[in-house]
């Protein structure tokens, strides 16, 4: 099974859990901790992802991290440790957001620019996206000056790249593999 499978049904089970224990909002507010802490920790998405760290260590060093988590986010971590994929808790978190807006009827577009985008371009933006996915939608803009120009726009599972470096990077395959 594919790291994207099994990361969308934990994160299906987490939400089955949440929405049980009435506390969706409560664990989306905890699973984009958990989603930002590894993003902004190199040392600890390393950490997760190494061979040699085992998983009782890995354990506790995110339920030291996470410790204010709640429960369904410790029985997540516990059974994600238990199964030998403490390294998809990432992947999970990420789906169990997309997941949750979708059943609240929710989106968020993320777009990643070189430059902050303007409200008038903003606008746009949401009026295009709104139309593709017919959800009440939010736009979350990411900086990334390594894409040199352009933008990428990720929509749930959806994803377009329309960025200079993604086109120059196209360009160069073509012009090697000749």
């Amino acid at each position: 099974m594919s790291n994207q499978r099994a990361a969308l049904r934990y994160a299906k089970a987490v939400l089955d859990l949440a929405v049980e224990n009435k506390a969706t909002a409560a664990v989306e507010k905890n699973m984009r901790s958990v989603a930002a802490t590894i993003a902004e920790s190199k040392e600890l998405r390393s950490m997760l992802s190494s061979p040699v760290v085992n998983g009782n260590s890995k354990k506790g060093v995110l339920k030291t991290v996470f410790k204010d988590g709640g429960e369904i986010t410790k029985g997540l971590i516990d059974t994600l440790t238990e199964n030998n994929r403490i390294g998809l808790l990432n992947e999970v978190a990420l789906k169990y957001i997309i997941l949750n807006e979708n059943l609240k009827g929710e989106g968020v577009a993320y777009v990643t620019t070189a430059v902050p985008l303007t409200p008038e371009l903003e606008k746009k933006v949401l009026q295009q996206v709104a139309k593709i996915t017919d959800d009440k939608v939010t736009i979350e803009n990411k900086i990334d000056e390594s894409i040199i120009g352009g933008f990428i726009l990720r929509v749930g599972d959806l994803q377009y790249d329309a960025s200079i470096a993604n086109k120059l990077n196209n360009i160069k395959r073509e012009l090697t593999n000749k």
